[in-house]
């Protein structure tokens, strides 16, 4: 069976076209809409996190994701993803951490490329010095995530 078209997930924020196979999120797209709304219990599950952490109402995520990449951008992603909620790390940073401490722009490209946005935490990747540094999204959303998260509108922790 051919895999299905992305789910729409929607805010005020952003709109996200959401991937699932296999049991996992597998792609979101940032500033696009799916072609469809969420049917299954994994798309509705998804969607809920993805809508309650949109609203401020979610810091973590628990919908299984499977990324697709070299084994350097998973070592990548998987730092990233240990990136508190409402804190950043710099390149340089998540390049020791990996246990390449000169490869910040190594890190910048695996950043790039990664297939799952907001789940997998890149806006929280910032250049040296607190500069926004790049988004696939583009820095004006980079910047609404951070606010989002640092503003601390959490109204109920899940």
């Amino acid at each position: 069976m051919p895999p299905k078209t992305p789910f729409t997930v929607a805010s005020d924020l952003v709109s996200l076209a959401v991937s699932v196979a296999d049991g996992a999120i597998t792609r979101i797209e940032l500033n696009r809409s799916g072609d469809r709304a969420p049917e299954t219990v994994l798309e509705r599950h998804a969607a809920r996190e993805l809508e309650e952490y949109l609203g401020g109402r979610r810091t973590e995520f628990t919908v299984p994701v499977r990324p697709s990449g070299t084994a350097f951008d998973r070592r990548v992603w998987d730092a990233v993803a240990a990136i508190r909620y409402g804190e950043t790390a710099t390149y340089g940073e998540i390049a020791g951490a990996i246990g390449n401490p000169r490869g910040a722009r190594a890190v910048g490209t695996a950043n790039g490329r990664n297939p799952i946005p907001i789940i997998i935490p890149c806006h929280r990747v910032v250049a040296a010095g607190g500069k926004l540094g790049g988004y696939g999204g583009g820095l004006p959303l980079k910047r609404r995530l951070l606010d989002l998260e640092t503003s601390r509108r959490i109204a109920h922790p899940l």
